[in-house]
């Protein structure tokens, strides 16, 4: 990853001007595209590699683009009975995903959009035949695996999420 060395105040412009790129497949995300709107955060669709969600800043606030699809991404699951399919019938893709982000030195945040989180997955609160031993345990295999960080959420609240987590990491990295 390239180093960067902004000030406070330079930080604080470019996180400003950031633009939030979306995963051109990504499915059934009015809600979030809704917040952004409403909020008057960029974004732009694209075909990302991995993960639903991306930014970059671009070049009028930095002198040139500054892309993070390949540091930092968040995987959208938008219930645990998607995310369960995922672990479950398409799990070596899923895990190849995760493989292919890791490889690249990429932070992948794993958002999924069910607020009873564990407690939801432990009470067998979903709609699938997946156990919640079996649950647990591959979502614990993929944060110690695939070092990634595993949130859950309300949908009101995912494009929030997106956009602060996207916010801390570029401060993190700017600096």
């Amino acid at each position: 990853m390239k180093q960067y060395k902004f000030s406070v105040e330079e930080i604080k412009k470019l996180t400003k001007s950031m633009v939030i790129l979306v995963d051109s497949r990504e499915k059934k995300n009015t809600h979030i595209l809704d917040y952004f709107r409403k909020q008057k955060i960029s974004f732009q669709t694209e075909k990302l590699e991995y993960g639903d969600y991306s930014f970059m800043i671009p070049a009028a606030a930095a002198g040139e683009d500054i892309f993070f699809h390949r540091d930092c991404v968040v995987e959208r699951k938008a219930s645990l009975e998607e995310l369960s399919g995922n672990l479950t019938g398409e799990r070596e893709r899923f895990e190849k995903e995760f493989l292919k982000a890791g490889n690249d030195g990429c932070k992948v945040y794993l958002m999924i959009e069910a607020p009873g989180g564990y407690s939801d997955i432990i009470g067998h609160k979903y709609c699938t035949e997946f156990t919640p031993a079996a649950y647990m345990a591959s979502l614990k295999t993929f944060e110690h695996r695939f070092d990634a960080n595993i949130q859950f959420i309300s949908p009101e609240y995912a494009g929030y999420y997106i956009v602060s987590t996207f916010q801390y990491y570029a401060r993190e990295i700017l600096k």
